[in-house]
């Protein structure tokens, strides 16, 4: 069967097959078709084998509220999300956080977050003594850090294990661990610095004490900073429907249920079987988790797809609580982060209706918040029941804040094998995959795999990758072989 039939007054432009409709793949085909306001390069067939478009990033009612059942915030420091909700018509919905204030649950009681930190690596060691995070003991080492020797960190380093040699245990397990694996699920001493937080590799590799250093990016942030993150009113998950809307209008074909299982190069470009029938296309973007894509690769760069079949993945469930209002007025803040090293079966809690204007304003009555469980090498958690995770999740709470109110609606949302790991050594694996893959012409991955899990990296990955296989495209619309 031939591709898709080319546009109208674009019969000459190369046809790239998109493989997956998470936000990687939507900004991928926003670029090729010009959806998100770039110049159209390419006709373009975006196949998701899903029901619908958005992967983790997607809103549902719950007990007659709408709340994001993803990824709720956008980090607003980097542009491309902000850039992509403009241009497919969300500017206007772009929404800061009401409050910004978290907690963290440690050492038997709620605590302040620290001012000054860098992914838990304190700048300003009075704000982190007046919070009680940390013991006498583990102030006193981290007091002692400047007057260490320099310890040069190589290439790269764990996060957890650089840290935790320079300012002691309690910073990584207490500070460290919660922040990071808020963001990767993952452990501080498995999770590469040079991946996960360039900036603190920068200052490990100037060497002195990293204390002094991150007071020093502190003191030289602006005064007046803007907000760190965005979120959309009527939930993030609005986004991927707005792209995929917008690629449709700019001439994109958008399947669903369309699971692609077969993929050759061949002479001319790509064979690819897509939901059972078969389409050819100039270039390919693989926009699926490792796994995924390791497979579809297997024959054709098995390289490639060794090196992916290794990349570890972290389940995660979120459960999603409904209360009446009137219940829940001593929850205060943002939310709250649970170090693992206290033992609780909760990881964080978002106070969704403090958090966001828009949730607070569209349910009044409502108070909507959420729970999140489970992290790498711990994820047993994941096959209890809803009701068992619904029932440890109040009991943390009561716990943590003295919540007694009961939810009058709850939902679990599981993410089995939902965020790619960032172990030592990952952006060396990145490259190597890209190199691999490079040698198959037409071909380029994008995900949360490769340069970052969040929602603007990931956007970033899919329009590197759209550049990266038009870059290889004829002007007739023919790959070389």
């Amino acid at each position: 069967m031939q591709s898709s039939t080319p546009a109208p007054g674009h019969p000459t432009l190369p046809h790239v097959l998109v493989v997956g409709g998470g936000i990687s793949g939507l900004a991928a085909a926003a670029r090729l078709s010009g959806a998100d306001g770039s110049p159209r390069t390419a006709r373009v067939t975006l196949a998701e084998a899903g029901p619908g478009f958005g992967g983790k990033l997607h809103t549902a009612e719950v007990g007659g509220v709408r709340v994001d059942l993803g990824a709720e915030s956008i980090l607003a420091r980097r542009p491309e999300a902000v850039e992509l909700a403009r241009a497919v018509g969300l500017g206007e919905a772009l929404q800061p956080p009401a409050t910004a204030k978290a907690a963290i649950w440690t050492r038997g009681a709620l605590r302040p977050m620290p001012a000054g930190q860098l992914m838990g690596v304190p700048g300003d060691l009075d704000a982190l003594a007046a919070t009680g995070v940390l013991s006498a003991e583990g102030l006193a080492r981290v007091a002692d850090e400047p007057a260490l020797p320099p310890v040069e960190p190589g290439a790269d380093v764990s996060v957890g294990h650089y840290v935790g040699a320079r300012l002691g245990r309690e910073v990584v397990d207490r500070l460290v661990e919660p922040l990071l694996g808020g963001v990767y699920a993952g452990h501080a001493d498995r999770i590469s610095m040079r991946a996960a937080v360039p900036q603190l590799l920068a200052l490990a590799q100037r060497g002195g004490s990293l204390v002094a250093g991150v007071r020093a990016l502190q003191g030289a942030a602006p005064a007046n900073p803007a907000p760190v993150f965005t979120g959309i009113d009527g939930g993030v998950g609005r986004l991927p429907g707005a792209v995929a809307e917008a690629c449709r209008a700019a001439g994109a074909e958008l399947l669903t249920d369309s699971p692609v299982t077969g993929l050759r190069r061949t002479p001319d470009g790509w064979s690819c079987v897509v939901g059972g029938r078969l389409l050819t296309a100039d270039a390919v973007v693989l926009a699926v988790p490792a796994p995924a894509a390791a497979t579809l690769l297997a024959d054709q760069a098995p390289g490639a797809a060794a090196e992916l079949a290794a990349v570890e993945y972290a389940g995660m469930a979120l459960v999603t609580l409904l209360f009446r209002r009137g219940g829940t007025t001593g929850l205060r803040g943002s939310g709250l982060l649970v170090p693992p090293v206290d033992g609780r079966l909760i990881k964080a809690s978002t106070f969704s209706s403090n958090k966001w204007g828009w949730l607070a304003e569209s349910a009044p009555d409502s108070f909507a918040l959420r729970t999140s469980i489970g992290r790498q090498g711990d994820e047993r958690d994941l096959d209890r029941d809803d009701a068992d995770l619904v029932a440890g999740s109040l009991a943390d709470l009561r716990a943590a804040t003295g919540l007694t109110a009961p939810p009058y609606a709850s939902t679990v949302t599981r993410w089995r094998g939902g965020l790619p790991q960032y172990p030592v050594g990952h952006l060396d694996r990145v490259e190597r995959i890209e190199k691999l893959a490079a040698e198959l012409p037409g071909l380029a991955l994008c995900g949360a795999l490769y340069q970052g899990v969040g929602i603007p990296a990931c956007i970033a990955s899919g329009r590197r990758a759209a550049d990266l296989v038009l870059g290889s495209s004829r002007p007739e619309g023919t790959m070389g072989a």
